[in-house]
């Protein structure tokens, strides 16, 4: 990249754009340097915002110097930038919640990240989208649900090694982290009522089903059959009731979501995967309706930003459609990649938010 000369092109360079929005998303793609000072910084730079006609752009920070220009003090351009930095030390974090028995405190989790405690608490939520305790839950709800998978183990002994000390403490909160008793989620769901309905709307045949704590699916397909066949295969032996009328309310809100995807809802999740697909699913409820984000965006955004593949497989698992907007996840090219209920459906709904906005 050729450094450009100051002037008056320098405001319409889209480069310019980054340095006056502070955009830490561009740091590393290039350093800006001013004339007047002989500084050299990263776009994201706290300094008051330099003339356009004194800003000079260059690719990195040796570049710069070759031009005769110097670090600046307050945003240390030639550092890792520090969303990579904070994305560094709240994996160290994380690490620790995974490999601890019981929690690590707070304040220990702050001395892990070389943080102060209040100031780790605001960055472990901005990097992963939980607070620690959040994060600890969900890290302790896959444990017990893997424990509890295994055949050679008994309940109390999952209760254990999942890490809760009391087996009094593990049936307080058993309800939230699995959404029905121990027993019953061992048996694959059994005595466990799941109420569902089928309708139709723009995009074809719509399922949608809901548990004491919320809806726990929303399928979408050509064949009403095959979505039902779906839901009893993710609960073999819950106890699905169909046909209810009560039910249908709820249906009707849910095929208006689909029918205006960008108006927003209140409608409650039962929301159940590993702590890694409920961080993604996290990450996607928080994506503007009408605009989009990318798997590399996602990736970054809940801190782990190599984590790209595993972001598109969490996405294919998302079970509540709409609701939980996987649909606003697009390539770093822009274009439509696959979608679980089919990609001309993610254009419809892509378009319909858009044309919304």
């Amino acid at each position: 990249m050729e450094p450009m000369v100051a002037g008056a092109e320098t405001d319409t360079d889209p480069r310019w754009s980054s340095i006056a929005a502070r955009d830490a998303a561009a740091d590393g793609r290039f350093v800006y340097a001013v004339t007047t000072t002989g500084v050299y910084c990263r776009p994201s730079c706290g300094s008051r915002l330099a003339k356009p006609e004194n800003v000079r752009f260059f690719q990195d920070g040796p570049e710069a110097r070759d031009g005769g220009f110097r670090a600046c003090l307050r945003c240390r351009p030639d550092e890792a930038p520090l969303s990579q930095d904070h994305a560094g030390r709240i994996a160290l974090a994380c690490r620790a919640i995974e490999a601890a028995e019981t929690a690590p405190s707070p304040e220990r989790l702050a001395r892990i990240a070389e943080l102060s405690p209040s100031h780790f608490h605001r960055v472990f939520k901005a990097v992963t989208g939980l607070t620690p305790k959040g994060y600890a839950d969900a890290h302790r709800a896959r444990r017990v649900r893997e424990e509890l998978a295994r055949p050679d183990t008994n309940v109390t002994e999952a209760i254990y090694e999942s890490g809760f000390n009391s087996s009094g403490r593990f049936y307080e909160a058993a309800d939230g982290v699995l959404g029905m008793k121990p027993t019953a989620f061992r048996a694959g769901g059994a005595r466990t009522e799941i109420r569902f309905a089928v309708g139709e709307c723009s995009l074809g045949s719509i399922l949608v089903a809901q548990s004491e704590r919320g809806i726990c699916a929303i399928l979408i397909g050509d064949d009403p059959d095959a979505l039902a066949r779906n839901l009893q295969d993710r609960f073999p032996k819950a106890r699905l009731i169909g046909q209810d009328s009560g039910f249908e309310a709820l249906v009707a809100r849910v095929v208006g979501l689909v029918e205006a995807p960008g108006i927003g809802h209140d409608l409650p999740l039962d929301i159940r995967g590993t702590a890694f697909q409920e961080r993604v699913w996290r990450a996607l409820a928080d994506i503007p309706a009408g605009t989009t984000s990318t798997y590399a965006e996602i990736a970054k955004r809940i801190g782990m930003p190599g984590s790209v593949r595993a972001v598109g497989t969490a996405c294919g698992a998302n079970a509540i459609a709409v609701a939980i907007p996987c649909h606003r996840v697009v390539r770093s090219d822009g274009g439509l990649s696959g979608y679980r209920w089919g990609v001309e459906r993610k254009r419809t709904l892509l378009d319909r938010e858009r044309a919304a906005r």
